[in-house]
């Protein structure tokens, strides 16, 4: 990357680094059951409410709980159960339609981070209504207030419930509609570890993998904050200490209830400090072959933590002192590499794959160019990397066996 390139990225950053205190970021109101949702919803005069999720929340009767509580308060409801992992235009227009068509004034998502995605662009559409999911994306596209909208997590990993940011996949074009406006950000967000008891443990995995991801990039990133490091590391540890005991046991409720807080402190660090390179190489890979996001940031991760080098080895080694996978006496190098390898340690004791199937070496140099313009300026990372370079990391990820 020529100098010129690499200040003003830079330059770019430090804008919005500096903006930071005063843009209006907010978090949602928490909820800790289901079973309140319907009278605070009674009480804020919403009558009727488009419920976002998709049908294998349906299938596990996850979404009695909320219905019961609607229906208790006399509130109003249609399903929206098409949701796809990564969530589509179609999606988004399809229950736009039956938002419209029932009266709707609310959105409750319940699902994992693509049915909270899929009602935050719902909910941008129904503000701009005649404005497309193409011109809404980008950053800072969305300014008017959205319907209210409640989240509510089955997964712990996406951090959706509190981030200002929504991924839309355009199957036409092959690519995703990063949506990252304030007014995203849900209204209220029900933390309840019961709704995430019957996730399968390589969901469990794949997405407490996605929380990790949310907190490292944000830890070692360049707009970080006191508030968003104390944050990342706490959802570090945490994650550390407790996805490996939901894997194995998906009744363990105090598991479940830490990687919850973990992934909602993740939420609001990455939110405000930003993501890096692991995301963007996940969007691209998800656009194209509809790899599920929390997958393709467990694979990724340690391969671009390796790419950082030295720029990031401070900062993991603080990483790995807080997880517990290293003493503090060891030097920065050494720590670093502790924690990328008690990553890579971690995914292979859950089955993580190291590689993608689906990538096709064909891909590789389109990939890696859309990664490369989504990231630059954007993402405040530690190391800036050009597409040529990024293409090192798909190669890295690349299954030669197929």
């Amino acid at each position: 990357m020529m100098m010129l390139e690499k200040i003003g990225c830079r330059a770019y950053q430090l804008a919005f680094r500096v903006m930071l205190p005063i843009l209006p970021y907010r978090e949602p109101k928490i909820i800790s059951s289901c079973e309140k949702l319907g009278k605070i919803l009674k009480k804020n005069h919403i009558s009727s409410v488009l419920v976002v999720t998709d049908v294998g929340i349906v299938k596990n009767r996850l979404v009695e709980p909320l219905e019961a509580s609607l229906r208790s308060a006399n509130v109003r409801y249609v399903i929206y159960d098409k949701t796809q992992p990564n969530p589509t235009v179609d999606n988004v227009e399809e229950a736009l339609e039956i938002y419209y068509n029932n009266g709707c004034t609310a959105l409750v998502a319940i699902g994992g981070g693509s049915s909270i995605d899929c009602a935050k662009a719902i909910g941008a559409r129904a503000a701009y209504p005649q404005k497309s999911l193409q011109q809404l994306g980008g950053k800072l596209k969305v300014w008017r207030r959205i319907p209210t909208l409640v989240a509510i997590p089955t997964t712990a990993g996406t951090g959706s419930e509190v981030t200002l940011a929504a991924l839309i996949t355009d199957t036409a074009k092959y690519k995703k509609y990063a949506l990252m406006s304030f007014p995203l950000i849900p209204h209220c967000a029900v933390l309840d570890p019961s709704l995430t008891y019957s996730l399968p443990p390589h969901l469990t995995a794949s997405t407490g993998m996605d929380a990790l991801t949310h907190a490292v990039e944000a830890y070692i990133g360049r707009s970080t904050t006191s508030k968003t490091r104390a944050l990342a590391l706490e959802a570090t540890k945490m994650i550390f200490e407790n996805i490996e005991k939901a894997y194995h046991d998906g009744n363990d409720r105090t598991a479940r209830e830490n990687m919850l807080n973990a992934s909602y402190k993740a939420g609001i660090a990455f939110s405000m400090s930003y993501v890096g390179y692991v995301h963007a190489i996940a969007h691209s890979i998800g656009g194209r072959y509809g790899t599920p996001h929390g997958l393709a940031n467990a694979v990724i991760l340690p391969h671009v933590l390796e790419k950082y080098g030295k720029s990031a080895e401070k900062k993991l080694w603080e990483l790995a002192v807080a997880a517990g996978v290293c003493e503090d006496g060891v030097s920065y190098e050494q720590g670093a590499k502790c924690f990328i390898n008690a990553i890579k340690e971690m995914n292979k004791r859950m089955n993580i794959p190291s590689t993608l199937s689906e990538l096709s070496a064909n891909d590789i140099t389109k990939l890696a160019i859309r990664a490369e313009r989504e990231a630059n300026p954007l993402y405040p990372v530690p190391m800036l990397m050009t597409a040529k370079e990024l293409e090192d990391i798909y190669y890295d990820i690349l299954d030669l066996k197929k």
